[in-house]
């Protein structure tokens, strides 16, 4: 049994041997800590106060568990890359547009790529030039932000042709009511409807190489582009989807009005207050986060996550319940996530900090609350010129975002 757990363990891990020892690490971190932030609830209960060193030694090693955290998402990551060679046809050999696009992006050569795009007549052609990358390479890059991109893995993902998608929603069900067999059946009112609009807006990225990589006939273009291009589409796609104005960019979900849970209505988010500002009210911590999970409906619970930043989940951690119990458990594998009273934990940068009137914590069905736009094709222009010896590689893709259900998520508010 414990040769099957380890060896499932470093499957999810992605990094062998490595990623098992980064979760031991992690764990012994989490020990370690539970047990220095027992000593100062103890010192808190006996003298009013934590002593100076407990605090800094819980923060030490809280500190310590984010960096154990990060090096097994890192190898998580890694795991995710394709073999060398990347993907080929059933007959065993690339597809024609990726072998146009690798010689394209190694030597500059464009005529098969131009051929191969007239003959398309794609109405994906932008007016800043370039090719469409091949359907191989656009999945790597998917796949890769959907890994490192908090919000966009847990949200709905929809890929239109168009620039704009245009979604009808049911703000309120068809009528309906109880009649005798022989009875009149009235009439009743049509369902309510809304049209949501997601304008998609340009995201792009400029990698660079030298002539001697690109020649090097062992690199894998498709990994080497979705690598190079993840983290600056990642944290792009990850500020806009949570707080982005929806100007030249997604609307994040943080940019919608909010409302108190009690007077909610279609078009706002709503909200459950701490009862404290800029903090838990002492000794209720626990009561406020289960109030905001039942402020949502049964239907969305099932699937639902808690999406807050790095520095508000160290102080959850340090949270426990009536029976000493805390309520941050750590993931139970590598790759995993941690969970908050049974519920994953979402780790998202944009998230506001703790603070008066700060909605810091969201909680909710995210699939079915926030809804991501990819416009299909993404494009590569190479640029040998402009930083003489590298290439540039301008990446463009196109992707909006906003709220697709009011209902399926709710924020809490450190407010009284």
């Amino acid at each position: 049994m414990q040769n099957h757990n380890q060896t499932s363990l470093e499957t999810k891990a992605g990094g062998g041997r490595e990623g098992a020892q980064a979760f031991d690490d992690f764990m012994e971190a989490f020990d370690a800590f539970r047990e220095a932030n027992d000593d100062r609830l103890d010192q808190i209960e006996k003298r009013m106060s934590a002593d100076v060193l407990t605090d800094e030694k819980a923060e030490r090693i809280s500190k310590a568990m984010d960096e154990h955290e990060k090096r097994m998402e890192r190898l998580v990551l890694k795991g995710l890359r394709p073999p060398a060679g990347g993907a080929e046809t059933a007959s065993g050999q690339p597809s024609e547009h990726r072998s146009a696009f690798e010689a394209y992006v190694r030597g500059g050569d464009e005529s098969r790529l131009r051929r191969l795009e007239e003959k398309a007549m794609s109405g994906l052609v932008g007016a800043d030039g370039g090719f469409l990358v091949p359907s191989e390479t656009e999945v790597e890059i998917g796949r890769r932000l959907a890994a490192v991109s908090p919000i966009r893995g847990i949200a709905g993902v929809r890929t239109v042709s168009s620039a704009v998608l245009k979604k009808p929603f049911a703000i309120t069900g068809a009528q309906t009511g109880w009649v005798g067999q022989a009875d009149a059946r009235p009439q009743t009112a049509a369902p309510q409807l809304a049209e949501l609009a997601f304008p998609t807006m340009e995201l792009y990225a400029m990698p660079a190489a030298t002539n001697a990589l690109l020649d090097d006939a062992a690199v894998d273009i498709d990994a080497w582009v979705g690598e190079e291009v993840e983290q600056a589409f990642a944290a792009q796609e990850g500020a806009a989807f949570v707080s982005g104005d929806g100007v030249s960019r997604p609307r994040g979900f943080m940019a919608y009005p909010t409302v108190s849970e009690s007077n909610w209505a279609w078009g706002s988010v709503g909200t459950v207050a701490t009862g404290s500002n800029g903090a838990f009210l002492a000794g209720t911590a626990a009561d406020a986060l289960i109030d905001l999970i039942y402020a949502l409906k049964a239907g969305y619970r099932q699937n639902a996550s808690f999406v807050m930043n790095r520095r508000t989940q160290s102080t959850i951690r340090k949270l426990k319940d009536a029976e000493g119990n805390y309520l941050w458990q750590p993931p139970t594998a590598a790759g995993g996530r941690a969970t908050l009273m049974g519920f994953p934990v979402v780790e998202a940068e944009a998230m506001p900090d703790i603070a008066a009137g700060a909605r810091a914590i969201a909680f909710g069905d995210f699939g079915r609350f926030y809804l991501v736009v990819d416009r299909q094709g993404v494009r590569v222009l190479r640029d040998p010129y402009s930083a003489k010896p590298y290439v540039l590689f301008y990446t463009t893709k196109r992707v909006g975002g906003g709220i697709q259900d009011f209902d399926a998520a709710k924020l809490l508010s450190f407010s009284a």
